[in-house]
């Protein structure tokens, strides 16, 4: 129950980045994506240095571009919808290859899928280079409320379990000659679905009641946690928003 459980999408790497305190990427993460939410649109310019920004930052941490960009394509749909802006807005249009297109549509599309774009590259190096246990450790420091802390400790310890739950439960259904192709037996699937949540439910109220009498007051010990944050190290992660606040000032 102790161990660390890994993500998908954390790399193993020995980088700078991965050294350094959950806490401080966190809030680098944060400042540097409102940093690109507020800019202007029609900075162009200033856009172009946060990607410069970012690829710079994935240098340093040792990520791949490639992985990346197969990872990043968890937008497309909302830059899919963005692509019909400029077809659907009003005011002044302007044509381009026989298109008729909404320059405040144009303007739409960009913000979406700039903003986008760079947003979820952020996120995806925060968790490149952080584990799951220590975003959840790295949010308790930052003072996020206990309970939200508390929830996603425990979801992060039995989400393997209830996965292995589903997973005997639908072999169980299967060797029974449950076929999901067929849209009568949606019934077994429901009720499988109804026993997972009773015996996940169950469970937590004997783990819970377990837990309080062994002394839990509603934090959970973090037995082998790196050490906070020093001063030295807080700075180097400020570079990061500081550098983006430059740009948007100056561009």
């Amino acid at each position: 129950m102790g161990a660390g459980h890994a993500h998908p999408l954390h790399l193993d790497h020995d980088s700078p980045l991965h050294r350094l305190p959950p806490e401080v990427k966190i809030a680098a993460t944060l400042l540097f994506t409102i940093i690109v939410v507020i800019t202007p649109r029609e900075h162009f310019r200033a856009f172009l240095a946060y990607a410069v920004l970012v690829a710079a930052v994935a240098a340093i941490a040792r990520v791949r571009p490639g992985w990346l960009a197969r990872r990043a394509t968890i937008e497309l749909p909302f830059v899919l919808l963005a692509l019909w802006l400029p077809f659907a807005g009003q005011g002044e249009r302007i044509t381009w290859l026989g298109l008729s297109l909404s320059v405040d549509g144009l303007y739409g599309a960009w913000n979406i899928a700039a903003k986008g774009t760079l947003g979820v590259l952020a996120s995806l190096l925060l968790a490149a280079t952080t584990s799951m246990r220590d975003l959840i450790i790295g949010l308790d420091r930052l003072r996020v409320p206990s309970v939200f802390t508390q929830i996603a400790t425990f979801m992060l310890r039995y989400l393997d379990i209830l996965a292995d739950d589903a997973r005997r439960m639908r072999i169980a259904r299967l060797s029974r000659g449950y076929d999901q192709r067929f849209l009568w037996q949606v019934k077994a699937f429901a009720v499988g679905v109804g026993a997972l949540f009773l015996r996940a439910f169950e469970r937590g109220e004997r783990v819970y009641l377990a837990m309080r009498s062994r002394g839990y007051t509603g934090r959970l010990p973090r037995t082998g946690a790196s050490p906070s944050a020093t001063a030295s190290q807080w700075a180097m992660s400020a570079m990061f928003p500081l550098v983006a606040a430059g740009v948007a000032v100056l561009v």
